[in-house]
């Protein structure tokens, strides 16, 4: 989730950061290049993308309205993603919040009334449990799959495959029958889920420069931003929870640690990072020194199974990260740990999350 070492070793710098901003602009320019090309590259760090970078990243056809509720609820628990849950909502509704079927199933998740009044939860925090709101009934979907995951983690064969079939058929029947019923509705409709959860996006790619660019400036617009343990998500600054190995608590202060502002800065690219430092690095692929580019990520650790630190590398030997508890997101020298172990350049992959 954060940094175990970044909690003492983070060193501060006499640069001020206005004139290290001034600093990375010209040395972005340096580490990509000369001419036209650079030139372009540059401005489009510093400027921005105007497109819309979440789309490239859709292996499903979210309305735009919901990918963040989704985005945010796919990660309760390891049994459920954002593409599972969506695949779920296009299967259950279509995406259609009054969505109301002849058996009485309410809502974008299709709720019957008693499972509802039993599961539902206040998502938006407006003091009413709502099936007909997506705000409210998308977070207790997504918890709904959750309890059932782990009401049925004992039966044996595929975990996710057996909790949809529980959501679906009941976890009853799920028990009594060892796995996915032998029900053919139920049958189909695990098949269809997973199949659209599982849909290629043309992934495997290597982030392009102009979703290196849309990070590098995501990151750099939190600048300042407290450190917060656990905090950060694909929405920005979030508060975190505790506690760090030595016993940093981030709840209550709203902000990134290290790998919660890595995952949102690629998460405004298009590319779904998962959440812990260690796994971004799994999630991408290792760089050479010579090859180097903005946009990349930086590793620390004593070895590649005990990476503690991430930051995004700008250019000129320096990067952007959420340093440790009690300081800010801000310009590091890429040397500011030294346990440096490897740069990374995040994927596409053929299973990206929304």
């Amino acid at each position: 989730m954060a940094d175990t070492m970044a909690d003492l070793t983070c060193g501060n710098s006499e640069i001020s950061p206005g004139r290290r901003f001034s600093l990375v602009r010209a040395s972005m320019a340096v580490a990509i290049g000369v001419g036209a090309t650079a030139a372009v590259v540059v401005a489009t760090l510093i400027q921005g993308v105007g497109d819309d970078p979440l789309s490239t990243a859709l292996s499903l056809a979210v309305p735009g309205k919901y990918r963040s509720l989704i985005q945010d609820a796919g990660h309760t628990c390891p049994e459920v993603t954002p593409n599972l849950l969506a695949a779920l909502l296009k299967q259950e509704s279509g995406f259609n919040p009054k969505a109301h079927s002849p058996v009485g199933a309410q809502g974008i998740a299709q709720f019957m009334p008693s499972t509802w009044e039993t599961h539902g939860v206040d998502g938006n925090g407006d003091g009413k449990r709502d099936v007909w709101d997506p705000e409210d009934a998308i977070p207790a979907a997504a918890g709904y799959l959750c309890g059932i995951a782990k009401d049925i983690k004992d039966v044996p064969g595929d975990k996710q495959g057996n909790m949809l079939a529980a959501y679906n058929a009941g976890s009853g029947a799920v028990r009594k029958f060892g796995g996915v019923p032998p029900y053919k509705e139920t049958q189909n409709y695990v098949r269809s889920i997973q199949a659209l959860a599982n849909k290629p996006t043309g992934g495997g790619k290597t982030a392009t420069t102009r979703q290196a660019a849309t990070a590098v400036n995501a990151a750099a617009e939190m600048i300042g931003t407290p450190y917060s343990w656990g905090g950060g998500n694909t929405n920005g600054p979030s508060a975190g929870n505790c506690c760090s190995p030595n016993g940093h608590s981030g709840a209550g202060i709203s902000g990134f640690d290290c790998s919660g502002l890595t995952l949102y800065a690629y998460g405004q690219a298009g590319i779904a990072l998962p959440r812990t430092a260690a796994q971004q690095y799994a999630a991408s692929e290792p760089v050479k020194p010579g090859d180097v580019r903005p946009g990349d990520l930086v590793f620390y650790g004593s070895s590649l199974s005990s990476i503690h630190h991430v930051g995004i590398y700008v250019g000129g030997g320096w990067i952007l990260d959420a340093p440790r508890p009690g300081a800010q997101v801000r310009f590091d020298p890429m040397d500011t740990m030294p346990d440096l172990i490897a740069v990374a350049r995040p994927t596409s992959h053929h299973t990206q999350e929304i």
